[in-house]
């Protein structure tokens, strides 16, 4: 099982941030938490690397299911999506989000495989519409 679902788009980085929270919020996810890993990695050690953003992302009534199942699967949540430069080509960038059924083998509870078959869903939806 590949633990991402993703694309690779071309654009400026800005752009691809901006298309990706649109084509999230297109399917019912907002973004919770934004993590700008050049930034803090380089405040933090110093240390230099491409673009690379975490965006945590959420469905309401995906994550109020999952957490109906299994208490703990809030760990998992909220699904992350990672927006990353792609260094081998100038304005290109991957689009990644943490493929749903990892959730499912984690907890292995089957009752969380309808809500990751949902999810999966919507994130393919969204990374296709890139």
């Amino acid at each position: 099982m590949d633990i991402a679902l993703g694309t690779k788009v071309s654009g400026t980085f800005d752009d691809v941030v901006a298309r990706t929270r649109e084509a999230l919020s297109t399917q019912g996810f907002g973004i919770l938490t934004e993590i700008d890993m050049q930034a803090t990695l380089k405040a933090k050690l110093g240390e230099d690397m491409e673009k690379y953003l975490i965006l945590g992302a959420c469905n309401p009534q995906l994550a109020h299911r999952a957490v109906g199942v299994d208490r703990q699967i809030g760990l998992l949540l909220p699904c992350n999506v990672v927006v990353r430069e792609d260094t081998s080509a100038e304005d290109s960038f991957y689009v990644e989000a943490m493929n749903p059924d990892v959730m499912v083998q984690v907890s292995d509870e089957s009752g969380l495989e309808a809500v990751a078959t949902e999810a999966a869903a919507k994130l393919r939806a969204a990374i296709s519409a890139l």
